[in-house]
């Protein structure tokens, strides 16, 4: 059977928890055709789920295949949405830890779009969507290497738009903190949402933000959206 080319194709890494799984659900219920590419399971599969470990270029490379396998083609919407934290002075911690933090947070970005922006630009139409953070031009002590991550893909993002306008849109969204797991799952992190005190927001609004963004008319792009706690002061 062919694909359907009249729905909306969007691809999210790092959809299984969290931001992503938020977005997983906003994009499903608004009609789009969903792939989640993640390392772990999802908990209630929605769309396509395809096992991978971003690091690995390797895995990068069939998760871009098997898109192209089960659609016929890249995705209409890219989201880049996968990454993980690192709490470590840059004298302290470990340099192997690190650059697998880049393979994940940003590497793996690099190849996605490598793969699927130049047919996006073919058909004249297409959204690169990266999650960013509101620490990207923030520096805080033990946070060097998570916000190098975030201030590379900014910078890439800004580049990218620039390269491929006007056919593909680009759009940084910025959260503040989110209450997900995020914090947990941070390597040598023992900060949670509470500790942090400034409260945070929800990983659904996060989504709906990415949402709006893309369904606004094709001649109009947000280029950046930042979401905070009303407390944070960063």
């Amino acid at each position: 059977m062919e694909p359907d080319t009249s729905i909306q194709k969007v691809v999210i890494t790092g959809g299984s928890s969290g931001i992503g799984r938020s977005l997983t659900q906003k994009f499903a219920s608004a009609g789009f055709d969903v792939i989640n590419a993640d390392i772990n399971p999802p908990k209630k599969e929605i769309g396509h789920f395809i096992l991978v470990d971003l690091t690995q270029p390797d895995q990068v490379d069939q998760l871009i295949n098997k898109v192209k396998d089960l659609w016929g083609a890249g995705p209409d919407v890219l989201i880049c949405n996968a990454g993980r934290g690192v709490h470590n002075k840059l004298t302290e911690g470990y340099p192997d830890e690190w650059e697998n933090i880049f393979r994940l947070n940003v590497f793996s970005a690099f190849r996605l779009i490598r793969a699927f922006v130049p047919e996006m630009q073919n058909r004249g139409s297409g959204d690169v969507v990266f999650i960013s953070s509101i620490s990207a031009d923030h520096a805080y002590i033990y946070g060097g290497i998570y916000t190098a991550t975030k201030a590379a893909i900014e910078q890439l993002a800004e580049t990218l738009r620039l390269e491929v306008q006007p056919e593909v849109r680009v759009t940084v969204v910025r959260p503040g903190v989110v209450d997900t797991r995020f914090f947990k799952n941070m390597i040598n992190g023992s900060q949670t949402p509470e500790s942090i005190g400034w409260g945070s927001i929800n990983p659904d609004q996060i989504a709906d933000s990415v949402l709006y963004a893309v369904n606004q008319p094709r001649e109009m792009m947000l280029n950046n959206i930042e979401l905070r706690p009303v407390a944070q002061t960063m």
